[in-house]
């Protein structure tokens, strides 16, 4: 079958959000200067030659590749994405910062291993749907077999620890797994043991239930754990309809934590109002609609399930960032995609772009749109 050109309108999108993330991460930077004279030139280049360099060269190379052979490799990366992530445990060679060990050190850089690990986990679990499609209705051949295969993600996951991310795992899975076909039976089952894992974890980790504490009532300690998001929602607040101005946030100096990464949203929201904050998000939801698209226009279950699976990470871990800054769910620690510090994440990112792109280019018919 003739293959057609990448989805120019996803390409767009891609280009805009990455753009205007390096942006947005420029401004915050600002805020780093005055408090720890931070070498902010420094971080600007490398979040965009390390970040958006690699990223789209990464980019390129995933949407260029034939579908078929990502699809024969599709399970060994993820189980090199397993191996890579579980580096990190190694002395001399994983980083620990804030009481969690998640990076690689590479001397002149860090790199967070568990960002690949998403990509792969979809890769790996769309090529074990793909062949397994049909058994779904089997509890021993659909419902045991994805808790095995999530299961270990999820727990070199929790072992670092990195919960939000384990988390972001899970629910993407169920989500693949559902849209295969599985029984709408295993949902209660998944619901259930959800609920169980979450009581064993908040159990086992004081900090998880403090968050959920803050978040019940973020005004009990305003300096100490409900600091963050009282800062946040100072910030978001003070931004009214239009802003204060692109790099005039306040709040990014001395107040709020982590400008430049979780709290990110919060400085852009500050600084361009509801108006460019709503823009931000309608680029995420447009990103994560038309990648929907895609996936429904896919040639075989493997393509589809990449699209479906990549474009709802995206969305998932956009909404969930945005929802922490504005204190409608706990704090958690993800970054915004495509915009908070990290060059690993960006470079992830914009692979699982590229890949939708590959579904695209390979797809049975052209979108409608």
């Amino acid at each position: 079958m003739k293959r057609i050109a990448p989805d120019r309108i996803f390409f767009a999108l891609v280009l805009t959000i990455a753009l205007a993330g390096l942006a947005i991460f420029s401004s915050a930077t600002l805020g780093l200067l005055a408090r720890q004279n931070s070498p902010i030139s420094r971080d600007i280049l490398l979040q965009a030659g390390l970040g958006l360099g690699i990223g789209f060269l990464a980019l390129w190379a995933a949407s260029a590749i034939p579908l078929a052979f990502i699809k024969r490799a599709a399970p060994y990366f993820y189980g090199a994405t397993l191996l890579l992530t579980m580096l990190v445990f190694l002395p001399g060679i994983g980083f620990t910062s804030g009481g969690a060990t998640r990076w690689i050190n590479l001397g002149f850089t860090t790199m967070q291993p568990g960002e690949f690990l998403k990509t792969g986990f979809v890769l790996g679990f769309a090529w074990w749907l793909s062949v397994h499609a049909r058994q779904l209705g089997d509890p021993r051949r659909g419902l045991l077999p994805f808790l095995g295969f999530t299961g270990v993600a999820a727990a070199i996951l929790l072992a670092q620890p990195n919960t939000s991310t384990a988390l972001l795992i899970l629910v993407t899975g169920a989500v693949m797994y559902f849209a295969a076909g599985a029984p709408w039976r295993d949902f209660g089952i998944l619901l259930m043991v959800a609920v169980i894992a979450l009581g064993a974890i908040v159990v086992a980790r004081p900090y998880v239930l403090a968050r959920f504490e803050t978040f019940i009532n973020p005004s009990a300690n305003p300096l100490g754990s409900g600091y963050q998001i009282q800062q946040s929602l100072i910030a978001i607040g003070s931004g009214g309809l239009l802003g204060r101005g692109f790099g005039q946030s306040v709040q990014k100096f001395n107040y709020l934590p982590e400008p430049d990464g979780d709290s990110i949203f919060a400085v852009f929201a500050e600084e361009t109002g509801f108006i460019g904050a709503a823009l931000l998000l309608a680029l995420f939801i447009g990103l994560s609609a038309r990648g929907i698209v895609i996936a429904g226009h896919a040639r075989d279950l493997f393509g589809g399930e990449v699209a479906l699976g990549l474009s709802f990470l995206i969305i998932f871990q956009a909404c969930i960032n945005i929802s922490a800054m504005l204190g409608i769910i706990p704090l958690t620690g993800l970054p915004l995609p495509f915009v908070s510090h990290g060059g690993t994440a960006l470079v992830a990112a914009l692979l699982m772009c590229g890949l939708i792109l590959n579904v695209a280019r390979n797809g049975a018919r052209r979108s409608a749109v």
